[in-house]
């Protein structure tokens, strides 16, 4: 699924689902081989491989919900 990553006004990673008009914080970050796993406020934990370092936002990246 499409998901946009942002920084909120609070300065907190922040990752919008648009088909699901979701807009969460992410509470964890875990580096897992080439993906990271952002587990969300709500309890979502989404993968995302790719992503460089810096992030440069706001980003629309792909990503799998595994939880």
């Amino acid at each position: 699924m499409k998901v946009m990553l942002r920084r909120n006004t609070a300065g907190h990673l922040t990752v919008y689902v648009a088909k699901k008009d979701l807009e969460e914080e992410v509470v964890k970050e875990v580096q897992v081989d080439s993906a990271k796993i952002f587990t969300l406020a709500n309890g979502w934990e989404l993968s995302i491989a790719g992503l460089e370092e810096p992030l440069q936002l706001p980003k629309t990246v792909e990503a799998r919900r595994i939880a």
